[in-house]
C-alpha cells in the first residue's frame, strides 16, 4: 500500500530533503526514507505539505492536469472589496496567462500559531485574511494572484489538498497515512510525529 505522509511545514522549511545544512530542510523533519513531495510550498509558505513513495500517486496530486484543489488560508494587506474578491472566482490574467477561476471568501482571523519571524505589522495598514482555494500549481501563484490585486500577501498557510487537511498539526508535526499508520493508537501516532 502506498505511504502518504502528511506534513505541516514551518515558515523557513525547503521543499526538499537535500541543502546545504544553512537552511532546514524536509531531512530535518522527515525520518521516512523513499518519499518524495507531492507539490511543493515556497520556503516563505506554511502548512500542509503531502509526501508519498507512490510516482502515480505523487503525479496525480501535483500534476495541474488533475486539477486537485488546494485551500489557502491568506493574510493580505488592507481590506479587498467585492469587485477584487470576484476577480479572483472569474480568473485572472497574470504574466503566464489567465488563471482557473478560484473559491474565496473573507476569512474570520484563524486560530494559528506564531509565525517565526512575525509578519512585518503596520498600524496604518489593516490586513484581512481570506480562504482562497485554486486547482492550479503555478510557481508562487496565490501570493502573484493577491498581488496583481494590490492586495500583497503577508501570510500564507495551505490548509488543504484534495480530501486532505492540515487538522491538527502544529508545524514542523507530521502524520502517516499508510496502513501501519491506521493500527496503531491514537498516542502511538502522536509519538510517531517528530516535533522540531
Amino acid at each position: 500500500m502506498p505511504r502518504l505522509i502528511l506534513f505541516n511545514k514551518p515558515f523557513g522549511v525547503l521543499c526538499q530533503f537535500s541543502g546545504s545544512g544553512e537552511v532546514l530542510t524536509l531531512a530535518d523533519f522527515i525520518p521516512v526514507p523513499g518519499v518524495y513531495p507531492a507539490g511543493r510550498l515556497d520556503r516563505d509558505s506554511e502548512g500542509l505539505l503531502l509526501l508519498t513513495d507512490d510516482g502515480a500517486l505523487q503525479h496525480r496530486l501535483s500534476h495541474p492536469r488533475h486539477k486537485t484543489w488546494k485551500t489557502y488560508w491568506v493574510q493580505v494587506e488592507r481590506e479587498p472589496d467585492a469587485a477584487a474578491l470576484e476577480r479572483l472566482r472569474i480568473g485572472l490574467d497574470l504574466q503566464d496567462g489567465l488563471t482557473l477561476p478560484a473559491r474565496v471568501r473573507p476569512l474570520a482571523e484563524p486560530a494559528l500559531w506564531p509565525r517565526d519571524p512575525p509578519i512585518r505589522f503596520r498600524e496604518s495598514v489593516p490586513t484581512r485574511w481570506l480562504e482562497i482555494s485554486i486547482r492550479e500549481g503555478r510557481n508562487r501563484q496565490v501570493r502573484r494572484m493577491t498581488a496583481a490585486l494590490g492586495h500583497p500577501t503577508l501570510r500564507l498557510v495551505r490548509v488543504a489538498v484534495g480530501r486532505w487537511s492540515l487538522g491538527s498539526l502544529q508545524p514542523g508535526e507530521w502524520t502517516s497515512l499508510d496502513s501501519r499508520a491506521r493500527s496503531e493508537t491514537p498516542a502511538a501516532a502522536r509519538k510517531a510525529r517528530r516535533i522540531r
